[in-house]
């Protein structure tokens, strides 16, 4: 038995292999189960709608920032500009480890929304809920500006995304369901201009480590493919939420969920080919 954990998920964390079959699926099973736990704690004492979507994505935010820093660390582009960036580098806090990178990240970035959603809530305060992941995140955000010096390449990544984030909009006319486009557009721009177009203009290569998404990039033969498979399917699911009868705040939950999939690594993305790391 541990041999198999070692093998499957240790292993992959330390070697930089990325995901395979068998964690890839655990992971799912266990975003599965905590989702709904989730939603089973919140929904009776919160309204989804779209102010706690936006505050959630503020989260996100602060959870792929973190990843970024701990990739440019590792990988050298982080350097002690400022005596802060010098204390970050002496305290280790953003080495690479469980924590610092995925899955560990999304369970770091997961406790610290709960935690802050709590106190709020007891105190009355939850309206104050976005802006607590704002200010957690422009810190974050502030350390890697120095070192952004791809930032151009992050236009037309944008460019990608927005294009079907609008059709999106004017088809659903709905914020929450256009925002289920927006991620996995994001996410499949970012894949696509990272892996395909990047390192020609840089010198910088990327790859895939998620199963199914190297595999559709594989297989095509060009990871432009994984970009209109993403926007197919997020148009499709945004379909289905909208014609499905549920109720308001289970349908935003849902999207919102499939929102942070898309968000989440799309944003990532984007930052690490901003700072080359």
């Amino acid at each position: 038995m541990e041999n198999f954990i070692n093998e499957y998920f240790i292993d992959p964390i330390w070697s930089h292999s990325g995901y395979n079959i068998v964690n890839t699926l655990a992971y799912a099973v266990i975003a599965v189960v905590a989702v709904y736990a989730i939603y089973g704690l919140i929904h009776k004492k919160i309204k989804i709608n779209e102010k706690f979507v936006c505050a959630v994505l503020c989260f996100v935010l602060l959870g792929s920032t973190l990843r970024v820093v701990t990739d440019s660390v590792y990988n050298g582009v982080f350097k002690p500009v400022t005596p802060v960036h010098q204390w970050v580098l002496e305290s280790g806090i953003y080495d690479y480890g469980y924590l610092t990178v995925s899955p560990g990240i999304y369970i770091v970035t997961a406790a610290i929304f709960l935690a802050s959603m709590f106190i709020l809530y007891r105190i009355k305060k939850l309206e104050l809920l976005g802006y607590v992941g704002l200010a957690l995140w422009i810190p974050h955000f502030l350390l890697l500006v120095p070192f952004m010096g791809y930032w151009i390449y992050a236009i037309p990544v944008l460019i990608l995304a927005a294009i079907p984030t609008y059709i999106a909009f004017r088809y659903f006319r709905d914020k929450i369901l256009t925002g289920i486009v927006a991620g996995h557009s994001l996410d499949g721009a970012a894949t696509f201009f990272a892996i395909e177009i990047f390192p020609g203009l840089t010198g910088i290569h990327y790859s895939e480590q998620h199963v199914f998404s190297g595999a559709i990039g594989i297989l095509s033969g060009n990871f432009f493919v994984f970009y209109l498979v993403k926007i197919a399917v997020a148009f499709a699911a945004a379909y289905f939420l909208m014609k499905e009868d549920m109720k308001v705040d289970e349908r935003n939950f849902i999207a919102l969920v499939l929102m942070i999939i898309g968000f989440a690594p799309g944003i990532r993305d984007v930052l690490r080919m901003m700072v080359g790391a």
